[in-house]
């Protein structure tokens, strides 16, 4: 277990003054295609971060580092607000490589929609749960747990609301969750940078951990006899949700608090479990609000 840095937050601009920011502008390097002098990228193609929204955060989070950024002329042109802001915040980044639109999608997976932007970073460190712990303390707080949910663009989109609706970090099974890659990147549009995702061994323990630290375990299920919104919890909250079909393991849903289900109406009998976690998400945020 690593207690997390107070001066390495995954996405906060650092006000360290013995930083220095490096105010000269950074003119775009020129390249011609694959014959030309492109760095080439440190990671495979499935790493490669792209878009605006998941370039722009990786960019100004201090806790990642950045190696190249490629972009078109009209891309980098959009970008140069973050550039600025990086520097002035005194954060070490690359100066962008100007490329054409065909070269940059011959660096990312086939399909990927990159709107100009491609970004070569190392991963972020590595966060677990008792770390979260230890940052959170004794207050209020919400967390969410994905039992085998395994599609990156679902885990990207629930990441997306997490952060929206103030999570603070979402737990998934270690043998049992995609890694953190383009597509869950863009699909998160940026809160990759803000939401940890915490990989487990052994979710059952890991509830029970939570459990007696004092968070109400809601276990979203069709198999609940309440709704969420009949349920009465407390200011510290895991919502916990299991892949689309098979939902909860059973050990997984036999350690909730309570399992809760969402009232949908036929012929629809369920939600895709992005859409439930943000419903989920939402109901206990405007609760807290509420109570406020």
């Amino acid at each position: 277990m690593r207690k997390p840095h107070p001066k390495s937050p995954r996405f906060k601009p650092t006000n360290d003054r013995q930083q220095k920011p490096d105010r000269t502008p950074q003119r775009p390097a020129t390249a011609q295609g694959p014959g030309g002098s492109i760095p080439a990228p440190s990671v495979g193609r499935a790493l490669m971060l792209y878009g605006i929204h998941a370039v722009t955060a990786a960019w100004l989070n201090p806790a990642r580092p950045c190696r190249h950024l490629y972009g078109t002329p009209p891309a980098l042109a959009a970008l140069a607000p973050t550039i600025a802001r990086a520097a002035a915040l005194g954060l070490k980044r690359p100066s962008p490589i100007s490329l054409e639109r065909d070269v940059i999608e011959k660096l990312l997976p086939m399909g990927a929609v990159h709107q100009g932007l491609a970004l070569d970073a190392e991963p972020l460190p590595e966060i677990d749960l008792e770390d979260v712990l230890i940052e959170i303390g004794a207050g209020p707080a919400t967390l969410v747990l994905l039992d085998q949910v395994t599609d990156p663009h679902n885990v990207g989109a629930i990441l997306r609301s997490a952060a929206a609706l103030g999570a603070k970090g979402v737990i998934v099974q270690s043998r049992h969750a995609p890694e953190v890659t383009g597509v869950m990147a863009k699909a998160a549009s940026g809160a990759v940078e803000i939401v940890p995702l915490l990989r487990e061994t052994n979710l059952s323990r890991a509830i029970e951990r939570l459990r007696a630290e004092g968070f109400f375990v809601i276990g979203l299920d069709e198999a609940g006899e309440v709704t969420i919104a009949e349920m009465a919890f407390g200011e510290r909250v895991v919502l916990a949700l299991g892949a689309e079909g098979e939902g909860l393991r059973r050990l997984v849903a036999e350690n909730c608090s309570q399992l809760v289900s969402l009232p949908t109406q036929p012929p629809i009998g369920s939600l895709n479990v992005s859409n439930a976690a943000a419903i989920g998400l939402y109901e206990i945020a405007r609760r807290r609000f509420v109570s406020s």
